[in-house]
């Protein structure tokens, strides 16, 4: 017969009682009455201000107008494929370097980390572009790459760092390398942990793609800026930014969705499930055992 079992408070957690359960929906119940009045504020001064007239949203019905936002959504989406893919491997080497046995090779590494985590990313951005006259492309992708590359390597490895002490201890007592430590023991341990991190330093790459419309570069939010001011709709500013923001939210929510489903299937891998151990069970005695 099993004990049924029933919360009970933790070191860091207390759990509340019914007062304070009470006043914890309260608490909900206001904040979401709260929250509803402000996007009814919000909706009342769009329709005040006629943000919502044809005149204002007719140019989105253009052909023309449709390929423009297309098209800058696909250079928005070819630059984060090329900044994500760099920057997860600028970030491995880097955290391979600063994970190094070898001084100088680890100072490098350091330097180079603290150096392009330091600097912001628009001012890398411009220097490529202008001081070394770089593409706009090339410029933004680089500049991603520097900046996120260095964040994900420190992620890295505090990450391999993070896992148990005797995994490691146990694949040297095995007589296995540093390197194949590393590639076989740590990081597909450490990859549950890494995974939302690395998932959110991808977000912010995403959305920094948008700073490739100063260097000229016809991205999403440049496709956008052009509509809205070169056409003689009254500067349709809100509409833009109504039909491109959600676009870009929905881009991160995918990509967060994506970091569960990766997550669940690794959970459900059987090379990364916990492995069952019975009961010690009463076995023939060893020689000379008594």
């Amino acid at each position: 017969m099993t004990a049924r079992s029933t919360p009970s408070a933790t070191v860091l957690y207390d759990i509340p009682g019914p007062h304070t359960r009470k006043r914890h929906r309260v608490y909900g119940i206001v904040s979401t009455v709260l929250l509803l009045a402000l996007v009814g504020w919000v909706i009342h001064l769009l329709f005040d201000t006629d943000q919502f007239t044809s005149a204002k949203w007719s140019p989105f019905e253009y052909k023309g107008i449709q390929e423009l936002l297309l098209r800058g959504l696909g250079n928005t989406l070819k630059a984060f494929a090329y900044a994500a893919v760099l920057s997860l491997a600028l970030g491995a080497v880097l955290a391979v370097g600063r994970l190094s046995e070898h001084r100088p090779v680890r100072w490098v590494s350091t330097v180079l980390v603290e150096f392009f985590r330091a600097m912001p990313v628009l001012v890398m951005i411009f220097f490529i572009f202008v001081a070394l006259k770089v593409q706009p492309l090339p410029a933004l992708v680089a500049g991603l790459t520097l900046y996120n590359g260095s964040v994900l390597a420190e992620v890295f490895r505090t990450g391999i760092n993070s896992v148990e002490r005797g995994q490691g201890e146990a694949a040297y007592a095995l007589g296995m390398r540093k390197t194949h430590v590393t590639t076989y023991v740590l990081a597909p341990q450490a990859v549950r942990a890494m995974l939302p991190t690395i998932i959110s330093q991808l977000v912010v790459a995403l959305k920094d793609t948008s700073l490739g419309y100063l260097i000229t570069y016809e991205e999403f939010l440049h496709a956008g800026k052009l509509i809205a001011s070169n056409l003689d709709y009254d500067l349709p500013f809100i509409p833009v930014v109504m039909v491109i923001s959600p676009i870009y939210i929905g881009m991160c929510m995918l990509l967060s969705w994506f970091a569960t489903w990766v997550a669940r299937r690794q959970r459900r891998n059987p090379k990364t499930e916990a492995v069952g151990v019975g009961q010690a069970q009463p076995g023939t005695l060893m020689p000379g055992a008594r």
